[in-house]
């Protein structure tokens, strides 16, 4: 979201100036840039807070080519590995990809058994893997995701809830009151459904129930982070988007 000409000590600088106390960074191969952005990170007094994995969707965990698998598998590896390094405390997982080729059951069996192979680096780590929510056609209800993750019998196996993402088949509140203690981190955005259409909007422009997310997150005791997740923009734009989420989130004036 922070404007991908200026440099990583210029992007972090801005996010810390417009009020935003971490932020969230892809996995990042190079170990010499790896290392610009914690020393970046540092300097700004802001904190990378988690990773987002970036090949999970390409190469998904739920495919029945092995050859598929194992890239998925070196990127999650590579990404635990940045979070160590930059002190991020999760790394968010995109778990499988249902689609013609995949049928749901084959999706849950294939990437539980993957994953499992991830757990001792999580453990070892001391890095969650927060597993995400999205439009991937797989845990498609709050009962059938905390399902998924306590099958893992694993406290590095996480939830990772985005409040726009349900928004088109539930509501974010009822998603955060079942899931509850296994939700480590937050991705915040709006949505609004428009006919039989829908568009991702700023935040407090959609369908999200504010009120009601924060009363489930005190319910729930939650006290992580939470993340804004919508498209970039500006400074002005940010500090806007910073003061919102305030407001929303914490019921600031």
């Amino acid at each position: 979201m922070l404007p991908d000409h200026l440099s990583h000590a210029e992007r972090f600088r801005m996010a810390r100036n417009v009020g935003f106390e971490v932020v969230q960074a892809p996995t990042t191969l190079d170990e010499g840039t790896a290392e610009e952005m914690k020393n970046a990170a540092d300097k700004a007094s802001i904190r990378i807070d988690s990773v987002m994995n970036m090949d999970h969707w390409k190469y998904p965990l739920s495919s029945s080519d092995s050859a598929v698998v194992e890239k998925s598998l070196a990127g999650m590896r590579t990404s635990l590995h940045n979070a160590k390094l930059w002190g991020s405390d999760a790394v968010l997982l995109v778990p499988a990809v249902v689609n013609a080729q995949t049928p749901y059951r084959e999706a849950w069996k294939r990437s539980q058994e993957q994953i499992r192979k991830l757990i001792p680096l999580a453990e070892g780590s001391k890095i969650a893997i927060a597993i995400e929510e999205v439009w991937n056609k797989f845990l498609l209800s709050p009962i059938e995701m905390e399902q998924y993750i306590q099958e893992f019998k694993s406290p590095w196996i996480k939830a990772w809830f985005d409040t726009g993402n349900v928004l088109f088949y539930g509501y974010p509140q009822d998603w955060i009151r079942t899931l509850g203690k296994y939700i480590v981190k937050l991705h915040i955005k709006d949505f609004k459904r428009q006919g039989d259409g829908y568009a991702w909007v700023n935040l407090g422009d959609g369908d999200a129930d504010w009120n009601e997310v924060r009363k489930a997150l005190m319910e729930t005791g939650y006290a992580g982070s939470a993340i804004a997740e919508l498209k970039g923009g500006d400074e002005a734009y940010l500090r806007d988007l910073s003061r919102r989420m305030d407001r929303l989130l914490l019921g600031r004036a």
